[in-house]
């Protein structure tokens, strides 16, 4: 990536392909910058980068070939020993907002960056975690629902 707002624009896109919500949404987070900054530091700027291009590579393709971004993904990416984990990873930060630890294997073959491990990102990042609007409900502790609302029953809105 040439510069850091390419970089971030680009961890954008990848996080909405593989959240399957909007860039505003994930905006809307707060949370971008600290998760693209744990990416980073985790397993290093060179393998965020190859993630990037290779994610930039399969929405052109799909453009491309009339194929699904979603096939791609799986075949270039997901399967791909290199980066198949830290998409994985990012999946998860976005809606759990931790960062797991590479496997042992992934970090003997292609290195980890300054932090290794498991690590919460944020204060906010449990908060704003994508879970909870995808199962439709607010955190526990956190984003209370209001006073009374306990007296009618749950709501599902169909996607």
């Amino acid at each position: 990536m040439s510069t850091d707002a390419d970089r971030m624009e680009g961890f954008l896109s990848l996080s909405a392909t593989l959240t399957a919500f909007s860039e505003f949404d994930l905006r809307g987070t707060g949370q971008a910058e600290d998760y693209l900054a744990a990416v980073v530091a985790a397993v290093g700027a060179d393998n965020t980068d190859r993630l990037l291009s290779a994610h930039a590579s399969v929405l052109s393709g799909a453009a491309a070939q009339g194929a699904s971004v979603e096939g791609l993904l799986r075949a270039q990416i997901l399967s791909n020993d290199r980066l198949g984990p830290i998409a994985r990873n990012i999946m998860k930060l976005w809606y759990i907002g931790t960062w797991y630890a590479m496997p042992q294997e992934w970090t003997q073959a292609f290195g980890v960056g300054a932090v290794r491990g498991t690590f919460v990102v944020s204060a906010s990042s449990y908060i704003e975690g994508l879970v909870w609007p995808a199962i439709g409900a607010n955190p526990p502790g956190a984003k209370g629902p209001g006073y009374g609302t306990w007296a009618d029953p749950p709501t599902i809105v169909a996607p």
